[in-house]
């Protein structure tokens, strides 16, 4: 199994982007990438501001039609 998340890391920080939004801890769970092979490595969201959640909610609504 490729266990490679980094390009995804990157489209999603890259999509994220197109919308005007900073996810400034976004990046690979370092604890799932170093656990064993049971399951693939999680992405590390991060913590956001409220005005960060606030696009962030307003970019999926739009995208589903909403």
């Amino acid at each position: 199994m490729d266990d490679d998340i980094r390009p995804d890391v990157d489209a999603l920080r890259t999509a994220l982007a197109a919308h005007g939004i900073t996810l400034p801890s976004l990046g690979v769970d370092v604890v799932t990438l170093a656990g064993s092979n049971i399951r693939p490595p999680l992405v590390a969201l991060g913590n956001c501001n409220l005005a960060t959640a606030r696009q962030l909610t307003d970019a999926l609504r739009k995208a589903a039609g909403g």
